[in-house]
This record gives C-alpha cells, sequence and structure tokens, in this order.
C-alpha cells in the first residue's frame, strides 16, 4: 500500500504520451539551507551519467582541497571559490541533463535567507520545484517561504524530497509527518498546486534515480522518474500575444516597403491570417506574414522569437502588443495594478516609495499607491501593513506613468510578471504578478 496517497496530491502525467514530443522540463530546486540541495542535483547528473570523466576528476579533485572525505557531488554545481569554502550555494546554477525520455534544465538556487532573490530568479521560470526538507530537521521557516514562492512565481507543482533518510534510520513516522506538513501547508496558500513526496538519500543516491532497498514502505517512483512523466502542458490556452520589441523599416534598396514587428511570441500560437488587435489603441488587422531565422513561417508557437507583418499600415510603437483576436482571455489595459511582489531589497517599500517598472517591452516609472498586507508564512494571515522588508511577500498597488497591457499572473505567467527597479542603484528592488486585471 501507496504511504504517500493518504496525504499528498498525485502530480498530473502523461503518460500516453510519445516520449519525442516531451518537452524540456525546468527545475528549480528549494529548500532551507544544508538540506541537500546541491547534492540531489549532483547525483542526478551523475547517475544519469551526463558528467565528463573531466568534470568528475576536478570534483573529485577539489573534494580532497576542501576537506571531504569523499566524492562532493555538491561541487558539480557549487562553482564558485566562496560556495565551495563554505559549502553553501549562493547564486544560482543552472545545469543541462538528459536522459532517454526527456531532457531537463534544473536550477539550483540557494537555501539563506539573504539570497531569496537569487531564489526568486531561479523558480520564475520553472515548471516543477522541489523542495528538499532534511528529515533530521523538519519543516522550517526557509521551506515555507520557499514553497510559497514557488506556487506564487507559478511552478505546475511541487515535489517534496524528504533527504538525508539514512539519517534518521529510513524512519516512516517521520517522513509521513514532514510530507503530511509541508502538503497541508501548499494546499493552504493562495495559489496551491499538486504535491508529491519521496523519501530519499541525496548522498547514497537512494530513490533518485533507482528505488532504494531501505524504504520497502515506499511504492511510489523515485524521482527521476516522477520527473520524466510529468505533464507540463499549460494550465490555461490564453491566445497568442507579441510584445513589440522593435519596429523593423528598412529605409532603402529593394525592402524600402517592409515593415515589420519584432517580439517573441507568449501564452499560444500565433498562425499567418490570423485577426489580431494592436494594443492599446484596440486597432484590429490580420498577420500576413511571419519570419523566423530569416524564413518565412506559417506559425509560430510560444517562446518563438518572431518577425511579424500586418495587412494594414498602422502605427505600432515599441511596447506595444499584438494580441489574437479570438484570445478566450484577453489582456487587460491601464496604468494602476494590483501585483504580489517578493521584495529584494534592504530599503524598505512604502506607501510613496517611487521605482522605475519593466513589463514586457515597456518601461516607465512606478509609485506605489497602498500597501494592502504581508504574508505571514506561519499562519498564511494577511497582516495589515505599511511597508514590506527584505524578503517580505505581500500585496500591493502600483499607479503607473503609462498604461501597460498586462494578463494575470494566474492566467498567463509571461504576461502578468513584471520588475521594480531601484532608480539609485539600478538593481531590481521587487519581483511583481499582477493579481488582477489592471485599470
Amino acid at each position: 500500500m501507496s504511504t504517500t496517497s493518504a496525504t499528498v496530491t498525485p502530480l498530473p502525467r502523461d503518460w500516453g504520451a510519445p516520449v519525442a514530443q516531451r518537452a524540456t522540463l525546468r527545475i528549480a530546486t528549494a529548500g532551507s539551507v544544508d538540506d541537500g540541495k546541491s547534492t540531489l542535483i549532483g547525483r542526478l547528473l551523475h547517475d544519469t551519467k551526463t558528467v565528463f570523466e573531466d568534470q568528475l576528476a576536478a570534483v573529485v579533485k577539489a573534494s580532497r582541497r576542501y576537506g571531504d572525505g569523499e566524492t562532493n557531488l555538491a561541487l558539480l554545481t557549487d562553482g564558485l571559490r566562496a560556495e565551495r569554502e563554505q559549502g553553501i550555494t549562493i547564486d544560482v546554477a543552472h545545469r543541462y541533463f538528459a536522459t532517454p525520455k526527456r531532457s531537463f534544465i534544473v536550477a539550483d538556487t540557494p537555501g539563506h535567507a539573504q539570497y531569496t532573490r537569487n531564489m526568486v530568479t531561479g523558480a520564475s521560470t520553472a515548471d516543477v520545484a522541489i523542495v528538499l526538507v532534511d528529515a533530521r530537521h523538519g519543516v522550517v521557516e526557509q521551506t515555507r517561504r520557499h514553497a510559497f514562492i514557488a506556487t506564487l512565481v507559478g511552478v505546475r507543482a511541487i515535489v517534496v524530497a524528504v533527504n538525508k533518510m539514512d539519517l534518521i534510520d529510513w524512519d516512516e513516522a517521520q517522513y509521513l509527518s514532514i510530507s503530511k506538513e509541508v502538503a497541508e501547508y501548499i494546499r493552504a496558500l493562495p495559489t496551491p498546486v499538486p504535491v508529491i513526496a519521496v523519501p530519499l538519500s541525496a548522498l547514497l543516491g537512494d530513490n533518485v534515480v533507482e528505488p532504494s532497498l531501505n524504504t520497502p514502505w515506499y511504492d511510489g517512483p523515485p524521482l527521476l522518474e516522477l520527473l520524466e512523466e510529468f505533464d507540463i502542458a499549460p494550465a490555461n490556452e490564453v491566445g497568442a500575444r507579441v510584445h513589440v520589441q522593435r519596429v523593423i523599416r528598412p529605409q532603402g534598396g529593394e525592402f524600402a516597403d517592409f515593415r515589420g514587428y519584432a517580439g517573441v511570441v507568449a501564452g499560444g500560437v500565433l498562425t499567418v491570417g490570423d485577426a489580431v488587435t494592436i494594443l492599446p489603441v484596440g486597432i484590429e488587422t490580420t498577420v500576413t506574414a511571419l519570419h523566423r531565422a530569416g524564413k518565412r513561417v506559417e506559425t509560430a508557437e510560444s517562446g518563438h522569437a518572431i518577425v511579424v507583418e500586418l495587412a494594414d499600415k498602422v502605427d505600432v510603437a515599441r511596447g506595444d502588443a499584438l494580441v489574437a483576436t479570438a484570445s478566450p482571455t484577453p489582456p487587460s489595459v491601464g496604468e494602476i495594478v494590483e501585483v504580489d511582489v517578493c521584495w529584494m531589497t534592504d530599503q524598505p517599500l512604502g506607501v510613496g516609495s517611487r521605482y522605475w517598472f519593466k513589463h514586457g517591452s515597456r518601461t516607465g516609472r512606478a509609485v506605489v499607491a497602498a500597501v494592502d498586507y504581508r504574508h505571514d508564512l506561519s499562519s498564511l494571515e494577511r497582516e495589515p501593513a505599511s511597508e514590506l522588508l527584505l524578503n517580505d511577500l505581500g500585496r500591493i498597488r502600483l499607479r503607473l506613468s503609462e498604461a501597460i497591457i498586462a494578463d494575470r499572473y494566474v492566467d498567463n505567467p509571461q504576461g502578468g510578471r513584471l520588475i521594480l527597479i531601484d532608480e539609485a542603484t539600478n538593481t531590481t528592488a521587487g519581483a511583481a504578478m499582477v493579481a488582477a486585471h489592471v485599470r
């Protein structure tokens, strides 16, 4: 009998899809410091045989230099000298590996609270988050913080990796307690996602790539099999959007009459002949040609960089958007926006604070009109607040200097995220997710 089904929701799976059609899976590790994130990724790289011999030799040599008694697989991702000396992850490290079934891009994110901004960066493009928990210590504040952030930035599911089970003699009761606590916490979040738990030892490799003989009470698949079978089809079909980055208008020669609009397709598929609406002006026209990598194409999928030709000669500028007229959930246009924000700088955010904002290809100035509340990570209560401090998560309202064309983040993450930039230092001060239709 499975011990996981009583406490967690199974991951959605695409068991019937041909292997060749499974998209690359983007993964982010999360959790508290020393929970074993880098070691887990190192184990995945090692056991899937995607580490070159010279890389492994360098890790063996570095392990001796830094005093490890055995090969430290965490050094496969911890490349900074400070990371290796201190035994911690500071910056986000991206690694690629593949199996016969699927390709993966995995982000090793820091566990320390002071590097929460780096964790947000790594998780913002992930399909799945692996939240590690040290079986000896259980759920701690950073576990909750990272789980909260992972769901907020739009991961499709969370795998709870209860790590270092070998250090508690593979205690089933402790595993069940931890997995239940994390699953219940995630289900109570504003944006809950499916959860599944796996007991493992990243150091020894138990239940990472191969099933472990030390967990006869666990009949679920090992971690890699879960990731290989995960379905990352979009949750919502919103229709194509192209935020115009550049207007291409040659001034002479054989292409003197050419007028194209360059950008990246977001949220759907764009096809020649599609009706599109130009926002914010609201003019409707038709796509007459698409160009990708210097060649004409008939369709362009989400993530493709393209140049669009339109049937009518209309005024389209950088920052405007071409939106499929038939979009089931069209974006909204406005200058007042309500966002969930993860605050990333020492300077508090308060009413009246001014920042630069960047949304898609549009930039401008933003003023904080209101701080609605701060999230209490333990109780999940919405605390009244007058300001947000470093690493706080909360809801605010912004007044922008110019209108943006935005989706709600829950509908379309690519069209629903923006960043706030400190005017004095030009550093990213906050990562924001659009929570309601702009107006």
